[in-house]
C-alpha cells in the first residue's frame, strides 16, 4: 500500500458531546509524535445539541490551511453522516461527499442506519463504543463506574482512528501518560479503551489499515501546539500588558479568559465589565494612567466602542490596543463563524477624522509580532491601535516550533515627560509627538477632555488651535508610515517573476500560500502572493510597486464585497482585476480557493463567489 503524507481526520457529532476535548487530545498526541498539525472547528452559536465537527489535518510537512478531502470520519450521531434533511431548511447535508474514495466512516454501532444507498466506495464501520469500554471496565473490576467514565469512549474512537489511518497506536497511547491525579489514575484504562477500538477496526478492515500514514521521527523536543488566542495573549504579556478589560463575546472571549486565568501570576489586571462602553473607556483610562492596556471584542462590541475609541485618539492616549476578533455580521450575524467583513469598519470606527493604526496578522507568527509591536506603536505614536484577527485563527490549533520572542524589538514606551518647567501635554512639536506624563508625576499636571483642546488640555474652539491640533494628530499617521518597517506592512511570497499576483490579508494567508503552491506545482501560470498586513496607514508605495509588476491581479477575501480591493483602489487608484470572495461564514478550504482562482483565470466574470457547502 502506498504511503500517504497528508490526511484529514474529522470528528463530528452533537454540540456539547465532548468533541473538542477528544479531537484536541488526538491532535496533541500526533503533534508530540512528530506530525505537523493544523486544525479547525465549526459549531453553532447555541450551547448544546446542534451539529458540530472538528477537523485535524495531519502531515509530515507544515500545512497552513484545511482541506475538504476527509480520509477518516468519526461520527457520533446520524446527522453527521446523513445531514439534517428533516428540517424545513437543512443547514448541512452530511459529510459523506467530502470523503476521499476508500475513506473510512467510523460511527457508533448503537446507531441503526441504513447506508446501502450511500456511497459504496467508502468503508462503513459501526463500532460498539459503549460495549468496548464496558468490557475494559469490567476486566479492570470497575464495571459499576461505566456511567461516570463513559467519556472514555473518546479513547475508543481515537484508537479506532489510529487503526484506519495506519498510525502507530503507541503514539496515541502516549497521550494518556505523564498526567497527574485523576488523569494519571485513568491512563491505563484509557490505553486499554484505545486498544479495544484499534483492534476492533483493524479486524473490520481485514487486518490492514485503510491508509498507510507516512512514518515520522519523534522530535527530541516536542513542538508547540497552540491556538491564535494563546499566541496573542502570550505576546501581549511579553509586551508588558498591565490592564485588560472585556465584555464576553465570541470569538473574543477565549483570549480574555486565558489572560484572566494567568492574571495573578503575570501581575495583570483583567476586568470583566458590564458592557463594551465600559470596556473601552476603562482601557482608555488605564492607558492614560501609564499602563499598557487593551480590550478584546468582536464586531458588535466594536459598534458600542466607537465613542470611546474616538476619545482615545482625540486625547492622544498611548492606546489602548483593541483586538478585534471578527465574525460574520451584521448585527448578531454568525456569532461562531469566521468572516473578514469588518475591515472597512475598523478603518473608521467612529465619527470625525482621527488617527489610529490598523494591522492584520495572517498566522500565528504574525500574531505574535503584531500583537507585541502594537503596544510599541500605541506608546510611540500616542494613538489607539486595532489588531484584526478572526475566529479561524482563534479556534484552530497548529504546530509551531518557535514563537520567536527572541527576535522581537525592545519595548518602546515613547516620549515620556521629564520635569523641566511648565508642562504642556499637547505641545506642538516638529514630529507631532508630545512627551506624556503619568498621573501623579511631579510637575506633570494636564487636562483630558473629549472636546477639542489647547496645548495644556483646556477646552477651546479657536479656529487656529483646531487646525494646529488636527494637523498634529493626523500628522502622526504620516510619521508612522515612514517609521514602521516594510516587513510589517506587506509580505511577498512566491516567484518574483510571476505573471499573476494573488492579493489577500489576514488569515487567508495560509489558504492562499497552500493554494498557489499546489497550482504552481501543477505547471500552470506562475503565481505569487502579496499579503497586505498594515491597513492604516496604508502602504501606498509598497502596494503600488508590487501590483504594477503583475500581468493579472486576483483578490481573495472572506467577505461579500472584497473590502481590501476597495481600499487598494481608493489609496492607489489600482483596480484589482478579479475578486474571489467567500462569505458563508467558513474559511476557504484548499480546494475551494484553488477552484476559485482557476475560475477567475478562465472566466470573464470579475467577481467569483465560492462555497463548496452548497448542496
Amino acid at each position: 500500500m502506498d504511503q500517504v503524507s497528508d490526511v484529514l481526520w474529522m470528528l463530528a457529532g452533537p454540540q456539547g458531546g465532548g468533541i473538542n476535548s477528544a479531537a484536541e487530545a488526538f491532535a496533541k498526541a500526533l503533534s508530540r509524535g512528530g506530525y505537523r498539525i493544523f486544525t479547525g472547528i465549526e459549531y453553532h452559536s447555541n450551547i448544546m445539541g446542534e451539529h458540530s465537527y472538528y477537523m485535524v489535518r495531519i502531515s509530515d510537512k507544515q500545512k497552513r490551511n484545511l482541506s475538504e478531502r476527509v480520509h477518516v470520519l468519526v461520527s457520533l450521531d446520524e446527522e453527521s453522516i446523513l445531514g439534517n434533511h428533516h428540517n424545513e431548511w437543512p443547514s448541512h447535508h452530511g459529510h459523506l461527499k467530502e470523503m476521499v474514495p476508500g475513506g473510512v466512516v467510523i460511527y457508533d454501532g448503537a446507531l441503526k442506519m441504513d447506508l446501502s444507498g450511500k456511497r459504496q466506495d467508502l468503508k462503513y464501520i459501526p463500532v460498539p463504543f459503549d460495549d468496548i469500554l464496558r468490557k475494559v471496565l469490567v476486566e479492570a473490576g470497575r464495571g459499576a463506574e461505566f456511567n461516570s467514565l463513559r467519556v472514555m469512549t473518546n479513547s475508543v474512537a481515537g484508537g479506532a482512528s489510529a487503526a484506519a489511518l495506519g498510525l502507530d497506536l503507541g503514539i496515541y497511547m502516549e497521550s494518556f501518560r505523564g498526567g497527574t491525579g485523576r488523569r494519571a489514575a485513568l491512563a491505563e484504562l484509557n490505553g486499554q479503551a484505545a486498544k479495544g477500538g484499534y483492534d476492533f477496526v483493524m479486524e473490520a478492515l481485514g487486518g490492514a489499515p485503510a491508509f498507510n500514514l507516512v512514518k515520522v521521527d519523534r522530535p527530541a523536543k516536542a513542538p508547540l501546539l497552540l491556538r491564535g488566542v494563546h499566541a496573542c495573549a502570550l505576546a501581549k504579556l511579553k509586551a508588558g500588558l498591565g490592564f485588560q478589560s472585556y465584555y464576553p463575546i465570541s470569538p473574543a472571549t477565549d483570549e480574555n479568559v486565558y489572560l484572566e486565568a494567568n492574571a495573578r501570576a503575570q501581575d495583570l489586571v483583567v476586568v470583566q465589565v458590564e458592557d463594551e462602553v465600559s470596556a473601552i473607556n476603562m482601557a482608555v483610562g488605564a492607558a492614560h494612567g501609564g499602563k499598557r492596556s487593551s480590550t478584546s471584542t468582536s464586531g458588535p462590541g466594536l459598534s458600542l466602542m466607537c465613542e470611546g475609541f474616538g476619545f482615545a485618539s482625540l486625547t492622544e492616549a498611548p492606546g489602548p490596543v483593541l483586538f478585534l476578533w471578527s465574525r460574520g455580521g451584521p448585527s448578531t450575524g454568525l456569532p461562531t463563524r469566521s468572516e473578514q467583513s469588518d475591515l472597512t469598519f475598523a478603518l473608521q470606527p467612529g465619527h470625525g477624522d482621527f488617527g489610529h493604526i490598523v494591522v492584520a496578522p495572517g498566522d500565528i507568527q504574525d500574531t505574535v509580532e503584531d500583537s507585541y509591536e502594537s503596544f510599541n506603536w500605541a506608546d510611540r505614536y500616542q494613538m489607539p491601535v486595532i489588531v484584526m484577527l478572526d475566529k479561524k485563527i482563534q479556534s484552530g490549533y497548529q504546530t509551531v516550533d518557535d514563537l520567536g520572542f527572541d527576535k522581537l524589538p525592545p519595548i518602546d514606551r515613547g516620549k515620556l515627560f521629564e520635569p523641566n518647567g511648565d508642562y504642556l501635554r499637547y505641545k506642538l512639536t516638529d514630529d507631532g509627538l508630545s512627551p506624556r506624563a503619568i498621573p501623579g508625576q511631579e510637575g506633570g499636571i494636564f487636562w483630558v477632555t473629549t472636546d477639542e483642546h489647547d496645548q495644556r488640555g483646556h477646552i477651546t474652539e479657536a479656529a487656529d488651535n483646531r487646525i494646529a491640533q488636527m494637523n498634529k494628530r493626523m500628522g502622526k499617521l504620516d510619521l508612522a508610515a515612514r517609521e514602521i518597517p516594510a516587513a510589517r506592512k506587506i509580505t511577498k511570497y512566491g516567484p518574483a517573476d510571476a505573471e499573476i499576483t494573488i492579493v489577500g490579508w489576514g488569515t487567508t494567508k495560509g489558504s492562499i500560500s497552500d493554494a498557489i503552491d499546489v497550482i504552481n506545482a501543477e505547471g500552470g501560470p506562475k503565481m505569487n502572493f502579496l499579503q497586505v498586513r498594515l491597513m492604516r496607514p496604508f502602504p501606498v508605495a509598497e502596494v503600488t510597486a508590487e501590483l504594477t509588476k503583475a500581468k493579472t491581479t486576483i483578490l481573495v477575501e472572506e467577505n461579500y464585497n472584497g473590502q481590501l480591493g476597495d481600499l487598494i483602489r481608493s489609496q492607489t487608484g489600482i483596480t484589482v482585476d478579479k475578486r474571489v470572495v467567500k462569505f458563508d461564514g467558513r474559511p476557504f478550504s484548499e480546494e475551494e480557493l484553488i477552484d476559485g482562482i482557476k475560475t477567475a483565470l478562465s472566466s470573464s466574470e470579475t467577481r467569483i463567489p465560492v462555497s463548496h457547502l452548497l448542496p
